[in-house]
């Protein structure tokens, strides 16, 4: 199968001033050569050629320029082209179509990226990044996608699994040499040659605590008592008025949502009804939503109006939120008398935006975005994540074995049993459902 040129659209649908089609594979060059005729000269990789694309009466249908990349210095490590036409969709799908005629084959999702990976050019690891590369919605993320994509997570991973496979060859030699009676390895010395190999892999997988955010954007849910100033809070928080903002009790019934980068992070802000007994059957539908809104979120912003003393609901959504965890109390309308007694709250004011520069910068650090190099060496996959937290598990396992004198040959079952998540992550021993799974979710022509 990878052996077929692939072809593909690689430019978002729609209309634009340019359009690209990119051929893979060995037979590039003579596909392209049957319908599109070339300006003098020799293919020369890395270069630009202009070109006319023709139909089959070798009629024009558009002036094209064609960029040769030669194996293995390529995106796939193969012959690659592409063709830049106008980006009118029908000139570019009769591109395809001639292409296909000719012998090549319509690229499957992620394919391109599929053959980066298999022909050595990329890891896995790489090959994931990429993907998020191409869906990134802030710089901050596009930042740590191409830090990934260069290498930035195997350059953590590699050099600890190094470790690990010296340590198996260590005790592989001494279990070789056991009728010798020869120890190649004591006790304090195989617990010392695990210690920073079981700390790197678990310092990697807690990365994935702040990288989870970045790669899919935290909720939070604003909670408060009506009027306290939630929707302007929103609104503030948003830069726009998203939310509709009165003196009435009860304004905001129902769920509003928007999304806003946050240090470049995508944080989605959730308006929710003010809580109090519900005066009718939509209210108070809107209040079990709100609740619920509270308990989905990664953190509740708990506002409180800061001008009055607190209420009694104030103190019972105030236990709430702190019992289920991440959360921050804001205590609203500074620019009044200062009357609510919050110990722990961030005074702010909604109306003139005194102190939401300091309310940003306390929801960035409370969801782990403190310093500048979180964005190196850190995960941002769930199934990384969760190969490295099972390697984490299985090197505990031969600590203990260790620490206890359990005979090498059974400690190396715990070094094996860490050895393999991390081969799936790096890609050497990766099955072929979890590589199709992974690149199902690229776009056709990557």
């Amino acid at each position: 199968m990878h052996s077929d040129t692939i072809v593909a659209i690689s430019t978002p649908p729609g209309r634009g001033g340019i359009g690209i089609v990119r051929l893979s594979g060995a037979n590039a060059r003579t596909i392209i050569e049957t319908f599109i005729k070339l300006s003098r000269g020799e293919w020369r990789t890395w270069s630009a050629r202009l070109g006319q694309l023709v139909d089959d009466n070798g009629q024009l249908v558009d002036r094209v320029v064609v960029t040769y990349y030669a194996a293995p210095k390529s995106y796939t490590a193969e012959d690659v082209i592409e063709i830049a036409c106008h980006g009118a969709p029908v000139v570019l799908r009769y591109a395809v179509e001639r292409a296909m005629k000719a012998g090549a084959r319509i690229a499957n999702p992620g394919e391109f990226t599929l053959r980066a990976y298999m022909n050595g050019r990329i890891d896995l690891p790489q090959a994931e990044a990429v993907r998020d590369l191409i869906g990134a919605t802030t710089l901050f993320q596009a930042r740590v996608a191409a830090r990934q994509s260069e290498g930035s997570v195997s350059a953590v991973i590699y050099p600890l699994k190094q470790q690990l496979l010296e340590l198996i060859s260590l005790l592989e030699a001494g279990i070789d040499f056991a009728e010798d009676d020869i120890s190649v390895a004591s006790q304090a010395d195989i617990l010392h040659r695990l210690a920073p190999v079981r700390d790197g892999f678990a310092k990697l997988a807690a990365s994935f605590a702040f990288g989870k955010f970045v790669h899919s954007g935290a909720t939070l849910a604003i909670i408060g008592r009506p009027n306290v100033g939630k929707s302007s809070l929103f609104n503030r928080l948003l830069d726009q008025d998203r939310a509709i903002v009165t003196a009435i009790p009860g304004t905001t019934r129902d769920l509003v949502s928007e999304t806003a980068s946050l240090g470049g992070v995508p944080v989605k802000f959730v308006d929710t009804a003010g809580i109090r007994e519900g005066q009718d059957m939509v209210e108070t539908l809107g209040i079990e939503r709100s609740f619920q809104a509270m308990a989905d979120a990664d953190m509740t912003l708990m506002v409180v109006d800061g001008s009055v003393p607190l209420t009694s609901e104030d103190t019972e959504l105030l236990d709430r939120a702190r019992a289920q965890g991440r959360h921050l109390v804001i205590a609203n309308k500074s620019d009044l008398p200062r009357l609510a007694n919050v110990p722990d709250a961030t005074w702010v004011s909604a109306t003139s935006g005194e102190g939401t520069e300091e309310l940003k910068r306390q929801i960035l650090e409370s969801i782990g975005v403190t310093e500048a190099e979180q964005e190196y060496g850190m995960i941002t996959s769930l199934r990384q994540e969760s190969l490295l937290s099972e390697a984490v598990g299985a090197l505990d396992c031969a600590r203990h074995a260790a620490q206890h004198g359990i005979p090498h040959e059974m400690l190396m079952l715990d070094l094996y049993s860490a050895l393999r998540p991390i081969d799936m992550i790096t890609g050497a021993t990766t099955a072929d459902d979890i590589l199709n799974r992974i690149f199902s979710t690229f776009c056709i022509g990557k």
